[in-house]
């Protein structure tokens, strides 16, 4: 049943807004962005559709569809659309800039007491508390995720088959994104509704009608596509991307740190679909058996910075390319060439999200309502339930256990714990923070802040080192 927002006329239309006023909202957006892209989306559309009205649930629920088609992380994306609908380029640059800007900066500054401090026990305390929160909540994304995604048979066996194929098979990610979209495409294209998941789960039964909010019903002017306009964007965003790459790679050679980390995110910035938690997943198995950057630990230590700071998720991957090249800085101070390392890695990872949306905005929003769109996005988000329960038990088995062994049949290839090598501490934080979770409802924030106590707790004790 549709209603309206309870402290607001049904009909009033909102006053319009610069884009001075504009900043401030989208930087208190940007201050509340903690928990991950679920809790994320849900503060934009606390305050996007239903507190300021600027845009209606059914124009968000469009935009965020294609953002999440779109490599990268979709909240950034989504923030960058809408600010791009209100006030054209300057507003999606804004929006998409503030978005990221607190995480970034506080991102570095963890990095910093990380390498200069982490071996201190009680920063180490800290980490190892939280590592064992981040799996709780992992596994609460697999849910959240999976609640709206597996409405059908076909949904779950697609999940199921996902997870098979990458975690036993290690098929490659995009591969198996690629492949459920054009599942979804064609079955929608039949007429089929396999695929169909719910909505974002934001709304909480509040849903303002689009042509009740700023924004209206109707295309705003810069909306529609223009040829040239479309071939300027994409020239001009290209050239901010890959003129650095281009420059790191040609000055310094293709074994450069800076190189490496140029172009191994530019890639990762083209093929990771699927929202923040799948992006991990693609970045834990080259980052740390790769490139050897890191190893799983300090990716959960990472984990769990990104997890408490405001922003996206995948600001963690500043903190592996600011460890990359800091473990291999050349010539340069080891502080210096990891935060350099860290700005490139952030560099380009979300300029391409700003090409994506300048260059295809235009024409998405003259697809709302379209069905085979719909049903790629649904057959996309139910394959990566089963990417997200992949990362969650790659989390796992290095949070819960000492030692791994490979093991390899034919083309099974995967990790199994060493079950004596299991981490009583560990694993006893990590049950406390699943029942926080998933019992109480207690916030992502407060988790943390619970199991990074119990951390320097039972360092206190001597329980743990």
């Amino acid at each position: 049943m549709t209603t309206a927002a309870p402290d607001l006329p049904p009909r009033t239309q909102p006053e319009p807004v610069t884009l001075r006023q504009a900043f401030w909202v989208w930087l208190r957006i940007a201050l509340l962005s903690f928990g991950g892209p679920a809790g994320q989306i849900a503060v934009m559309h606390r305050i996007l559709v239903e507190e300021k009205r600027w845009i209606g649930e059914q124009r968000f629920l469009h935009a965020l569809n294609y953002c999440m088609l779109l490599p990268g992380p979709e909240a950034q994306q989504l923030a960058t659309y809408i600010g791009w609908l209100m006030h054209r380029t300057r507003g999606g640059i804004v929006a998409g800039v503030l978005f990221v800007l607190p995480g970034a900066v506080a991102i570095m500054a963890l990095s910093w007491i990380y390498v200069l401090y982490g071996r201190v026990g009680t920063v180490s305390a800290l980490f190892f508390g939280l590592k064992a929160a981040v799996l709780a909540v992992v596994l609460q994304a697999v849910v959240r995720i999976g609640s709206r995604a597996l409405r059908s048979g076909p949904a779950r066996l697609l999940a199921a088959a996902a997870f098979v194929l990458i975690f036993f098979a290690g098929v490659p990610f995009p591969a198996i994104i690629l492949g459920a979209g054009i599942l979804g495409w064609c079955s929608a294209r039949r007429g089929s509704t396999a695929f169909r998941g719910g909505g974002h789960g934001g709304a909480k039964g509040i849903i303002v009608a689009d042509a009740d909010t700023l924004l209206g019903e109707e295309l705003p002017d810069h909306a529609h596509p223009r040829w040239q306009e479309t071939l300027r964007t994409a020239l001009v965003w290209l050239a901010l991307w890959l003129t650095p790459v281009a420059a790191l790679v040609g000055v310094l050679g293709p074994e450069s740190v800076f190189s490496r980390i140029a172009t191994f995110f530019s890639t990762m910035a083209t093929v990771t679909f699927g929202g923040a938690y799948a992006v991990l997943a693609y970045v834990a198995q080259q980052a740390v058996q790769g490139y050897g950057w890191l190893d799983p630990k300090e990716m959960l230590d990472g984990l769990g910075m990104a997890e408490t700071t405001p922003g996206p998720l995948i600001m963690v991957l500043q903190f592996v390319g600011f460890l990359g090249a800091y473990r291999d800085a050349g010539g340069l101070s080891p502080l210096l060439a990891g935060t350099l390392g860290g700005l490139l890695a952030t560099w380009v990872t979300f300029v391409p999200c700003f090409l994506w949306i300048f260059l295809g905005a235009p024409f998405i929003e003259r697809l709302r309502g379209n069905a085979a769109v719909a049903g790629a996005l649904s057959a996309i988000t139910a394959a990566v339930v089963g990417v997200v329960l992949n990362l969650a038990i790659w989390f796992a088995l290095h949070t819960l256990f000492r030692a791994t062994i490979p093991v390899a049949a034919g083309p099974i290839r995967f990790d199994a714990p060493v079950l004596h090598s299991i981490d009583p501490a560990a694993l006893l934080l990590a049950l406390a923070a699943a029942y926080a979770i998933f019992r109480t409802r207690a916030g992502v924030i407060t988790t943390f802040l619970a199991t990074a106590t119990a951390g320097l707790v039972l360092h206190g004790l001597g329980a743990i080192g």
